[in-house]
């Protein structure tokens, strides 16, 4: 068990027979009344996000979730295959578990497989991936780095604000958190 004021960013926790993740909180003291816990929460298994408040110094479990490095191989039909990277055994997982992931995802990507016991819960991503542009307008002549942006779609069908300069055949590094453009590659 352990205390919601030791909630930190990524904690994993046990709440109403659910596996959730904390993406925010908030320690609130109003003048009047009980000190709180204001929270947002991601269900790993659905994917749904919740705000949930709890009282200062309740108690909650401690989710113990396994990272297993494993390769991301390719896809069947409906389902995609990963493989451990240490036993070789593969695993299928379908793409509706999968769906925002699929975005950054391609062959032979190394990726966290979240495993909580003998139940997988889904894929960590690294923080920012390498994509090429497969199809974007061209820059035009006089257009600044610093000034507006264009539309980009990468390898994995992704699209993408980006600088003017950027050109097809570039190849991006792209915020795997929010889809956004970080930098040429």
């Amino acid at each position: 068990m352990i205390s919601v004021n030791d909630f930190r960013t990524g904690l994993t926790v046990e709440v109403d027979n659910g596996i959730w993740r904390v993406i925010d909180f908030q320690h609130v003291k109003p003048g009047k009344g009980a000190a709180f816990v204001r929270s947002k929460l991601r269900n790993l298994r659905t994917g749904a996000i919740q705000e949930k408040t709890f009282r200062a110094g309740e108690k909650v479990g401690k989710a113990q979730i396994d990272n297993r490095k494993m390769q991301y191989l390719y896809a069947n039909g409906d389902m995609h295959v990963f493989m451990d990277n240490e036993s070789y055994d593969q695993i299928e997982l379908p793409a509706s578990t999968i769906e925002y992931e699929l975005k950054y995802l391609k062959e032979n990507m190394e990726v966290s497989i979240m495993m909580y016991g003998a139940e997988t819960l889904g894929v960590e991503l690294p923080n920012s991936v390498e994509l090429k542009v497969t199809e974007t307008e061209p820059g035009i002549k006089g257009d600044t780095a610093s000034g507006g942006s264009k539309p980009a779609t990468v390898e994995t069908g992704l699209v993408v604000n980006v600088p003017f300069f950027v050109n097809e055949g570039d190849t991006l590094i792209i915020n795997t958190t929010d889809g956004s453009y970080v930098s040429r590659g």
